[in-house]
């Protein structure tokens, strides 16, 4: 069996993962194990999309679920080489715009960024750790999220702080940047007109954002410093007043381990709704607060895409991707609907099944739906570095 090259992209409790071959666009497998630490559970399918047999026991870190995950390719690959491994990372900082072979001082300068991404720098790491003890001397690629957002312009790159701050690393760094580096080379490859103009880009998921592009490069995106700020999101708020924090803190009594519980655990989705994080789950309820959690979401995408719109002097085009994205065809007709007078007017019946382009052929500003595919952003940037065929 030839070379594959492996992704990983370890989350909190989630270690996702994809298999492809040295010269392959499209995943020879993939798949997830979710819960790590407590009842993990891992799906893992080949190509045409079947299960492959797994089996799931004791997973109690990223670790172990990368031995669980190589033990399943191996029984459904017989004599699997795998010849590099890519990682997404989640924090590059002010000095990785780009991806990078991993050693060890590129490790620990990964490292050293922790306290700018606490939730997930550690977990990336546990990742690359896991990787180097299963694959010794295999080489190792960084694909940072944000990295494509590290050439903004300076008034979208700073705060209104002490410059000193800034000095320091405490800027507007933008997230999601894999997903937005893929639409932006589907945009070049399918819609090459688009791709040269002014382009607004919602990546809605559990974690969600928007990125505002011209000629294929990021201007500016509705997250900052960190991946809390912007629109609410399944556990997280988006946009909140920092006098807020100090309310919790001085009259709440709230420490900074209670305040990060609230602020990317219990809050966007889920808090508003106390019911769920899951849009899916949202849209079946019954419950007024379901709805006024959804209105509260598609309300914050109208403000962003309006703001990030005004920060191009226009908009050309809207792109959809992201579970919520590409799969909720109701959160994109009440998102577009309230957004006329930017020239946007859906065909409802592609918007339906998901078309690829859902506007209405004369309407001035072109609405699309593209699945986005971080895993094969990582793939062909650690062929690349690793010239592989």
């Amino acid at each position: 069996m030839t070379s594959m090259i492996l992704t990983l992209n370890a989350g909190s409790s989630s270690l996702k993962f994809a298999m492809f071959g040295g010269g392959d666009d499209q995943p020879v497998a993939n798949g997830q194990v979710d819960r790590i630490g407590s009842d993990a559970t891992i799906r893992l399918r080949g190509a045409d999309g079947l299960p492959l047999s797994v089996t799931a026991n004791n997973i109690s870190t990223h670790a172990a679920a990368l031995r669980v995950v190589l033990e399943a390719l191996n029984g459904a690959f017989p004599r699997l080489q795998i010849g590099a491994v890519g990682h997404r990372v989640v924090h590059g900082g002010p000095d990785f715009a780009g991806d990078i072979l991993i050693d060890a001082t590129v490790l620990q300068k990964i490292a050293a960024l922790s306290p700018f991404a606490p939730l997930h720098q550690p977990h990336n790491i546990a990742g690359i750790i896991a990787a180097g003890e299963a694959f010794p001397g295999t080489p190792q690629v960084a694909c940072f999220d944000t990295a494509f957002h590290r050439q903004h312009p300076w008034v979208h790159d700073t705060f209104g702080l002490p410059r000193a701050y800034y000095d320091k690393g405490v800027r507007r760094y933008g997230f999601h940047g894999l997903s937005y580096d893929y639409i932006a080379g589907e945009l070049a490859r399918i819609a090459p007109r688009i791709h040269a103009g002014r382009v607004v880009v919602a990546h809605l998921g559990n974690g969600a954002s928007i990125c505002a592009m011209e000629g294929g490069r990021s201007i500016t995106s509705t997250m900052g410093f960190s991946a809390l700020d912007g629109l609410a999101m399944g556990t997280r708020p988006g946009q909140l007043d920092p006098g807020v924090m100090l309310y919790l803190m001085e009259q709440e009594g709230l420490g900074t381990a209670e305040i990060s519980d609230l602020l990317y655990k219990q809050s966007g989705l889920l808090g508003l709704s106390g019911e769920s994080n899951d849009m899916r789950v949202l849209e079946a309820s019954t419950r007024p607060e379901a709805a006024e959690a959804i209105d509260y979401f598609v309300t914050r995408i109208v403000r962003e895409t309006g703001a990030l719109a005004a920060s191009l002097g226009g908009i050309d085009a809207l792109v959809f991707c992201g579970g919520i994205g590409e799969n909720a065809a109701g959160i994109r007709d009440r998102v577009c609907a309230r957004m006329g007078w930017m020239g946007i007017r859906l065909d409802r019946a592609a918007n339906a099944t998901h078309a690829t382009v859902i506007s209405a052929a004369d309407a001035p500003t072109t609405v699309m739906v593209i699945p986005t595919n971080e895993e094969l952003v990582i793939a062909r940037a650690t062929r690349r570095l690793c010239r592989m065929a």
